[in-house]
Parts: structure tokens; C-alpha cells; sequence
């Protein structure tokens, strides 16, 4: 499994209320794809650049689906309720390496945080891949 990074504005964002990560919250989190290294000091969707939308893949990425998101004993854990997947049709998706974390709502679509696979990955026609949230423990935690 991919480890979890965060982007250094996601703290600041944090403390200027851009993310309402609450348990039935309206604001909605997605994940997007890309070839292009993220750098920590990113800022906002498409920095780095998402994937060119066709064969399955639309611009802007899937959605996280249902947000869970509750404190306990002064941890608050993130969680979303479905693992964006894409299944290339017609053709390729890719290639691409990281899958980027933002919250599609906010007019800046600030960026959270990026998984990398460690390799560059193309879906042939067909196939799918998945980005595998972690319902237990939640895709970040914060204490």
C-alpha cells in the first residue's frame, strides 16, 4: 500500500477553515491522477497536473464518496467512505505514479496530500485501478 504525504498548506488550511471535514459534511474530497512528482509546497488541483481526461478517466479525478470524519480522545480521524476507482475503456489511462487528495469544493481546490506507487502505471483497456482508503484508521489523522 501506497504511503499518505501531506502538502505543507494543508496545516494552514486547516486553521483557515478551507476544509469542513466533518461527519456529513457538503464539501466534497476527491483524488485525481498524475505523472507529475508532487512537491510539498503544492498548492491547489492540477499542480501538479491531472491527467488528460478519455478512456475511462475524467478530469478532476472521483470522489471519496461519504465523509466520516470524528474526534476521539483528541485524535480526529479522516475518513472517507469509497475507494476512487477508474477502469480504462477504449483505450489507456496513464501513464501515471500518484494519486492527489484535494477538496473540489472550496474555489481554490486546495490540495491535502498524495500517495505515491513507487512506479509509473498505465491501466490497458479493461483494467482498473483502485486507491485504496483505509476505513479503519482513516486516510489522515490529526492530534
Amino acid at each position: 500500500m501506497a504511503s499518505f504525504n501531506k502538502f505543507f498548506c494543508f496545516v494552514q488550511d486547516v486553521a483557515n477553515a478551507l476544509h469542513d471535514m466533518k461527519t456529513g459534511t457538503a464539501q466534497v474530497y476527491k483524488v485525481y491522477l498524475t505523472n507529475t512528482a508532487p512537491v510539498a509546497a503544492n498548492t491547489v488541483y492540477n499542480t501538479p497536473a491531472d491527467l488528460a481526461a478519455g478512456n475511462g478517466y475524467t478530469a478532476g479525478g472521483n470522489s471519496v464518496g461519504t465523509i466520516t470524519g470524528a474526534q476521539t480522545t483528541g485524535t480526529f480521524k479522516f475518513v472517507g467512505a469509497t475507494d476512487p476507482a477508474w477502469t480504462a475503456s477504449g483505450g489507456s489511462i496513464g501513464p501515471f505514479q500518484y494519486a492527489v487528495l484535494y477538496n473540489s469544493t472550496s474555489p481554490t481546490k486546495p490540495l491535502i496530500g498524495w500517495w505515491d506507487y513507487g512506479v509509473a502505471l498505465t491501466l490497458t483497456n479493461g483494467n482498473t485501478f483502485t486507491v485504496d482508503l483505509d476505513q479503519t484508521n482513516g486516510i489522515l489523522t490529526m492530534t
